[in-house]
């Protein structure tokens, strides 16, 4: 009797969980297929032009000492990368770093697809961030079903804007001026691109040394990690560890980024390692 009754009661409890995650499932298969279908229109097709000389001929001479380390003289102009990428990731200033393996798409259109996992087993979070046509997004969700964090909206749309602006290092021909980035030397070591993506001013500022190699990058983005949770412009960018070359793109490949760069605020949450580039 009192087996009977236990089950009677169980049972919807049982049924409602079912429900709850069938829904949370098809919710989390919409929104793949969304991300895989900007993935795919961030794509392009390989480029004849190649990168000369020429290109960079009437910028200041710390700016072409960095185009010609980022780009080999008759490689062809990439209009986008596709990355796969290890390293590890935080969520708070505190907690220990977690493994993450992701992978990413940057277009020059403009545009980013950034998919990842995060940590394993039970705690094993999933993102799949975008910004694509004047929108972004971030999700996070443990195992793909339960949503941490699942924001769209204007602010998040210009934070989007500062991250493409920041990881374009990671895409070194969409920064040449013919794409409309107006260049300037601050210092013999101290570069600094202006330019709009979708009428948000960027200024990206990087450290190079005397060959023209990235060692910092900082620019202002759009976030909310203030006291009081207020969204605002902070100082945001990392120090780069190493840099490795993919088809005659040299690019940062080790990076430990985070907010409030360059200040005693500063907290470092993104370290990412490139495995791969591939430039079309």
């Amino acid at each position: 009797m009192t087996y009977d009754f236990t089950i009677t009661m169980m049972f919807p409890i049982v049924t409602s969980v079912i429900a709850v995650l069938t829904i949370l499932f098809l919710i989390n298969v919409r929104y793949d297929r969304t991300v895989k279908k900007i993935w795919v229109s961030l794509k392009s097709e390989p480029s004849n032009t190649i990168f000369t000389k020429d290109m960079v001929a009437n910028l200041d001479e710390p700016v072409q000492k960095y185009f010609l380390h980022a780009i080999k003289l008759g490689t062809p102009i990439a209009a986008g990368v596709e990355l796969e990428m290890s390293g590890s990731f935080r969520l708070k200033p505190d907690p220990d770093w977690i493994p993450m393996q992701a992978s990413e798409i940057i277009s020059q259109s403009p545009g980013f697809v950034w998919k990842a996992k995060v940590g394993k087993g039970l705690g094993e979070l999933r993102s799949a961030d975008y910004y694509s046509k004047g929108k972004g997004k971030m999700r996070f969700s443990i195992w793909g079903l339960i949503p941490v964090v699942n924001a769209q909206n204007d602010n998040i749309t210009r934070s989007s804007i500062g991250r493409l602006g920041c990881e374009s290092i990671w895409l070194p021909s969409a920064l040449l001026p013919q794409n409309g980035v107006i260049w300037k030397a601050v210092a013999d070591n101290t570069i600094q691109a202006n330019w709009k993506i979708d009428n948000e001013s960027i200024t990206l500022t990087l450290t190079i040394d005397a060959d023209g190699k990235v060692l910092k990058l900082s620019l202002l983005r759009w976030g909310d990690k203030t006291e009081d949770g207020s969204w605002q412009y902070i100082p945001f960018g990392g120090e780069v560890k190493a840099e490795k070359t993919f088809a005659g793109y040299t690019v940062p490949s080790a990076i430990s980024a985070g907010w409030w760069f360059g200040t005693d605020k500063h907290w470092a949450f993104f370290q990412p390692i490139i495995e791969q580039a591939k430039f079309s």
